[in-house]
């Protein structure tokens, strides 16, 4: 028997795979009863955040298996919503409580149960701070960890100027802000008509493309001391050209040797609750981009594989 439970019907919806592949294998499905067992939470989900990695993740076989994940799995990492169920010994949360982390390949369901004591953004569960919505909270685990995880590698401050390849995406939207709340200057590359976008967030807006580095020296004509590349490669061959050192350069996508690629699993112990703290204080805003109901995910999945989307998309259940 469970410590603590909402009257509420533990089966629903689950977005499941059957097969790996692109966003035509992904499919809604009934649920059975979940339950949380010792030292765990069950959650409601209300929204779950999507992000690049969950597509790449089940794109095939062999790469989800570098993430564990065999057949049949669900979809999405990052969810929140309100905990309906304490397993037993969990003293930190209670029912009713608004919360949201990540849930790996599994967070587009109606309910997901995670480990409450639980650190890493496969499997991880924070208290929702008043001031900031389900749907904002939804966005922040992968992107917020791998944002924060990225500017401890290249260390922005006051006197920094740091270029952000892709910054108008998922990533970069907390990229920029993290940047610019730690003191630096933040050009931006985009696309053309991102430009606004990109200065809203706190960033100078450079087209990405031929002649980059050329229009990046046109702004900053004192240099670039730092730099993050969100998308590829291309930022890091940019920066390079720029004079900035290996050290002070970073990818999450790309590998290039030399150059250290930031991994959200290694942000620091409390980036989450800093980051929700920033966005409740208003110092950190989310953009959100577009958001669908589940039966839509095939669609919401297409759009952002095409890679121009600015800011999150978000799973409303």
């Amino acid at each position: 028997m469970h410590e603590h439970s909402s009257p509420l019907a533990a089966e629903g919806r689950a977005v499941r795979l059957d097969s790996f592949g692109g966003p035509e294998v992904l499919d809604v499905r009934e649920t059975l009863a979940l339950q949380a067992g010792p030292g765990q939470v069950r959650v409601r989900v209300t929204a779950a955040g999507l992000n690049p990695m969950d597509w790449f993740m089940t794109a095939d076989a062999d790469t989800a298996a570098r993430f564990g994940l065999s057949l049949p799995c669900g979809f999405g990492t990052d969810y929140a919503g309100v905990v309906d169920q304490v397993g037993k010994g969990v003293t930190a949360f209670a029912l009713g409580d608004r919360v949201f982390g990540g849930a790996l390949s599994r967070a587009v369901a109606d309910i997901v149960v995670i480990d409450s004591a639980g650190e890493t953004a496969a499997n991880e569960v924070h208290h929702t701070p008043d001031g900031v919505d389900d749907r904002t909270a939804a966005t922040l685990t992968i992107a917020g960890r791998t944002a924060a995880a990225a500017l401890a590698v290249v260390r922005p401050g006051p006197g920094d100027t740091v270029l952000i390849g892709g910054a108008a995406g998922g990533v970069g939207v907390f990229a920029v802000q993290l940047a610019r709340i730690a003191g630096a200057r933040v050009i931006g590359t985009g696309s053309a008509d991102s430009a606004d976008f990109l200065s809203a967030l706190g960033a100078e807006p450079v087209t990405y493309g031929d002649g980059l580095a050329d229009r990046v020296r046109a702004l900053a004509p004192g240099g670039v001391t730092a730099a993050i590349d969100l998308h590829g490669t291309d930022t890091v061959h940019t920066a390079r050209d720029l004079g900035v050192p290996d050290s002070r350069i970073c990818t999450i996508a790309g590998q290039v040797d030399g150059v250290q690629a930031a991994n959200g699993a290694n942000a620091d112990p409390g980036t989450l609750e800093e980051i929700a703290r920033l966005v409740a204080a208003g110092e950190l805003r989310v953009p959100i981009a577009a958001t669908f109901p589940i039966e839509q995910i095939r669609h919401a999945v297409e759009l952002q594989a095409g890679r121009h989307v600015k800011g999150k998309l978000v799973i409303d259940l």
